[in-house]
């Protein structure tokens, strides 16, 4: 009951432990039950999956919502718990839609069937968590112990929301990606898939021997994670700008990332609809990097503002996007001219 009670970055070790043993049930859910077999996601379930997901986030959020509201917890900044989780959870949740996108591409690159890709999808969460984890621990500390940290937050996001906003956007070429030329050199790796498995024996042919290589949905699977890590450089400094409490940073981050696996076969599909949201989440980055010197200089904003501000760009980005794309279809979209 001690070690229950003690304190883990500002929060009670229960939270940290009761917010890991809900993540690991969803896992264990997803994989053991779910997805006991290999077979291939179709858009509603992926849907009905995705609202699941979306809907829990939402519940979860109420949750730490009414507990602020009523005391039982309290943030580190002052920040209110209930409108930081939310607004981080949305903007997380946008800025995935892109990373949808680069899955895509990774999957159809390494000729990855999609009754295997759910599967090496959930598995990444499992890193994903990890990963964050960390890139968010070593975030709370560089601002824990040198506030000047998050003005430069507040530059990059800037920075980066008028780069999207006026550079034009090409598509990544995997066959170019470093990590995919790394492991083909370092790794022994195999021509063709074995079914869901990461790493099988084969025979060298040179020595004959037995010897172990990973298969391509490995290698799609540590790509995928890579490209994860770097569209995390966008958004866990978006969510410290707008609170540096640790558990509602990696909380908001968590549940976004969740949902995103089953909704991403529905959204593979029409992926090309959502083209215009990337100048909406342009211009939620810039304003969250203001928001940062707005608080500086002149006084604290209303969390209220941020939150329908942050709603307003996203929601308005998604309508204007798939009212502009109407009618397109994705091999329209990739025809050259």
């Amino acid at each position: 009951m001690e070690f229950i009670a003690l304190e883990w970055l500002g929060k009670p070790v229960w939270m940290w432990t009761g917010f890991i043993a809900i993540v690991l049930a969803l896992l264990a859910f997803d994989l053991g039950v779910l997805n006991r077999e290999n077979k291939e996601m179709g858009i509603q379930q992926s849907l009905l999956l995705s609202v699941f997901y979306i809907g829990f986030a939402i519940l979860y959020g109420g949750g730490i919502w009414w507990a602020y509201e009523a005391g039982v917890i309290t943030t580190s900044d002052g920040s209110h718990a209930g409108m930081a989780y939310f607004t981080g959870f949305f903007i997380e949740k946008a800025l995935s839609i892109d990373n949808v996108f680069v899955i895509s591409l990774i999957f159809g690159y390494f000729a990855i069937p999609r009754k295997y890709q759910y599967r090496a999808l959930v598995w990444g969460i499992i890193a994903v968590i990890v990963l964050r984890g960390l890139m968010i621990a070593v975030g709370a500390a560089l601002v824990q112990n040198y506030g000047w940290v998050l003005y430069f937050f507040g530059a990059f996001l800037i920075a980066t929301g008028i780069k999207m906003l006026v550079v034009p956007e090409s598509d990544p070429d995997v066959s170019k990606n470093p990590v995919v030329r790394f492991l083909n050199k370092r790794m022994r790796v195999t021509k063709e898939l074995h079914g869901q498995k990461f790493f099988v024996r084969e025979v060298d042919e040179k020595t004959g021997k037995l010897v172990r290589a990973a298969t391509p949905l490995f290698v799609a699977l540590v790509v995928i994670n890579i490209a994860d890590l770097i569209f995390a450089v966008d958004s866990v400094p978006a969510i410290f700008a707008i609170t540096t409490d640790t558990f509602i940073v990696y909380t908001a981050n968590i549940m976004a990332i969740l949902g995103l696996r089953a909704l991403y076969f529905a959204l593979a599909a029409m992926v090309h609809r959502f083209e215009y949201l990337k100048y909406a989440l342009a211009m939620v980055l810039v304003f969250i990097g203001l928001k940062i010197f707005w608080n500086s200089l002149v006084g604290k904003m209303d969390p209220a503002i941020s939150l329908g501000v942050t709603l307003a760009l996203i929601l308005g980005g998604v309508l204007f996007s798939l009212w502009k794309t109407r009618g397109e279809t994705r091999e329209e979209k990739i025809q050259p001219g």
